[in-house]
């Protein structure tokens, strides 16, 4: 895709995304531009997170899919984690361990607090219980069969429930405090909510940065569920969580899509 007025590097990334994103990404990146015209070239200049042109990777489904927008605040601070998808860690492989979780969940503090509220909303785990020796025996019963067994399943299951995985900041950098880059990323946002059907996707935000979407104008068509970020313990025992995730059974295999 070639627009000489955009960054090339960036104009570049957008086609991992799916081709019905593409001329609306390119739409919100002329807004980014228009907004602030120094931001984007000086973003194509620096270093920044996600690597490998996954800047627009969230953006696989089409969007006549997307029945959620799930927002974050943005990318992991670390490359290999940082996957352009909000909170789908790229350094995690499995999801469970004899001991409970993986060692690589448990250090990915949000993923962590986000399985175990799985746990609790599917009835594996007690709110008041979900550390240590509370955490083995579910464990145990995901890896005896019938659950899925690595994050790449879970995100599987999320796309299939036409979650769009995004952040409120899209790039993460050292040296800039992600409100910042947040606020460069509006316009952009606003372009893409105002891309999707009224009343068919819901806006499920997650933290005080992404909670700042739901005053924009392009939110008010779309149902809105917020909660703290989930590196807060409390999120582990947030009802609407719960009652919005518990009928999904994420953690269940998927005949046809993660294993018989």
């Amino acid at each position: 895709m070639h627009d000489s007025t955009l960054p090339a590097s960036i104009v570049d990334a957008v086609a991992l995304a799916d081709p019905a994103w593409r001329p609306i990404l390119i739409d919100g990146l002329h807004r980014v531009a228009a907004a602030d015209p120094a931001y984007l070239p000086a973003l194509a200049l620096d270093s920044y997170l996600p690597t490998e042109g996954r800047l627009f990777a969230a953006f696989c489904l089409p969007p006549a899919n997307v029945r959620y927008i799930l927002v974050g605040e943005g990318p992991y601070p670390r490359a290999q984690s940082a996957t352009g998808v909000c909170f789908m860690d790229g350094a995690v492989g499995a999801l469970w361990s004899e001991a409970g979780l993986s060692k690589a969940v448990n250090r990915a503090t949000s993923l962590r607090n986000f399985m175990k509220m799985l746990l609790v909303a599917d009835g594996s785990l007690h709110a008041d219980a979900t550390a240590g020796s509370a955490l083995a025996p579910a464990a145990a019963r995901a890896r005896a069969g019938g659950s899925i067994a690595t994050l790449a399943q879970l995100q599987d299951n999320l796309l299939d429930e036409g979650f769009l995985l995004l952040n409120a900041a899209l790039v993460f950098r050292p040296h800039v405090a992600p409100a910042i880059d947040a606020r460069a990323w509006q316009p952009f946002l606003r372009t893409v909510l105002a891309a999707l059907v009224p009343g068919a996707a819901q806006l499920v935000l997650w933290g005080k940065i992404a909670e700042q979407l739901k005053k924009l104008p392009e939110a008010q068509a779309l149902g809105q569920l917020c909660a703290e970020h989930p590196y807060n313990l409390s999120f582990i025992k947030h009802a609407g969580m719960q009652a919005l995730f518990g009928p999904m059974q994420l953690l269940q295999k998927r005949a046809g899509k993660n294993g018989p």
